[in-house]
């Protein structure tokens, strides 16, 4: 082997020229059977290239196609296999450097998140604490007790970004983990109907729930984790779809599975945002605060319990926007969800 691919493709475009040439003057001087014989070794030389092609170039370019897509869906940190000294070995090299610093990138991004969430949880307990003690002072009356409730209302939703931003620490350093035992899926869906309840009608929603119509068998799961998806997409529906005043809830056994629907009729998810609203950080078009890793979160414990969760926008004239979660029946999951 030369040592890259301009010189080899180089050398190999004067051979065929050189070859070309030679039976060309064959030709010429009457020397019928040199110039076939050369024509004949043309034919050969350039069948030689393209499989030398096929190995030494378009094969490695398709391995280090997929390494790129393998890091692009967050294998950050694998490195690839040795190539030769060419310009497709340095090019991987590159791609390792990128991976490498990628993964740094990735771990003190999630060490900041952290080691920032673990701070705030403190201040911000005291912050609570000391709001809802000074609201029941009869002596805090008007525009200071609407203040000091505005200042308990920020700093709950301030407290519940922080627990979100320690969740998607926990998935990324590998300290997620599910306790598994088994549970009434119905039961868990309604406690968080009745937590949420009273919240969605003060802020004007109705809810409309519809329950199986026949038992559902206990499935294993993490109870506590489902009831967070639970509260996530109700907090969701109320938020996004407000504008409808109602949202629907339904859970029904299918084959093999339960199926939990929540449905708001707001104004839906843009097309062009919808295959992108479970990734960590991704806000879209929406002016709603928050981290952007809610939904991350959900679908990943969801995954976790072997179930699926998809979003998108509600068939119908009514519109506004539909999230499904199944999960299967009789599934065997360990601490970590596999």
């Amino acid at each position: 082997m030369f040592g890259n691919l301009r010189t080899q493709l180089l050398l190999s475009s004067i051979a065929a020229l050189a070859l070309l040439l030679m039976g060309t003057w064959a030709s010429t001087h009457g020397l019928m059977s040199w110039a076939t014989a050369i024509y004949i070794a043309v034919c050969v030389y350039v069948l030689a290239v393209n499989v030398w092609f096929w190995y030494c170039v378009a094969a490695p370019l398709d391995k280090l196609r997929d390494f790129a897509k393998r890091i692009a869906t967050g294998s950050y940190g694998s490195k690839t296999e040795d190539f030769e000294p060419d310009e497709i070995g340095y090019l991987a090299e590159e791609i390792n450097n990128i991976s490498e610093k990628t993964a740094l990138a990735e771990k003190t991004r999630t060490e900041f998140i952290s080691q920032v969430s673990h701070e705030l949880r403190t201040p911000l307990t005291a912050i609570t604490g000391w709001a809802e003690t000074i609201a029941y002072d009869p002596a805090v009356q008007g525009d200071s007790l609407r203040g000091i409730q505005i200042i308990s209302k920020e700093a709950e939703r301030l407290t519940n970004m922080v627990k979100e931003l320690l969740e998607f620490t926990r998935i990324q350093d590998g300290r997620f983990n599910l306790q598994i035992e088994l549970i009434d899926i119905a039961a868990e869906l309604e406690d968080a109907l009745f937590t949420y309840g009273e919240l969605m009608k003060q802020g004007g929603m109705k809810v409309n729930y519809r329950g199986p119509k026949t038992e559902i068998p206990l499935i294993p799961g993490d109870s506590e984790r489902l009831k967070q998806v639970f509260l996530n997409l109700l907090d969701n529906a109320m938020k996004h779809g407000g504008d409808g005043g109602r949202i629907d809830v339904d859970l029904k056994q299918e084959e093999g599975a339960v199926r939990i629907r929540v449905r708001d009729y707001g104004h839906g998810i843009p097309e062009a945002e919808l295959p992108h609203v479970k990734e960590k950080f991704y806000k879209g078009s929406s002016k709603n605060r928050g981290t952007g890793i809610g939904l991350a979160v959900c679908d990943e414990i969801v995954t976790r319990h072997g179930g699926t969760l998809e979003i998108g926008n509600a068939p119908g004239k009514e519109g506004g926007c539909q999230v499904t979660v199944k999960l299967p029946i009789g599934a065997k999951l360990n601490a970590t969800g596999k």
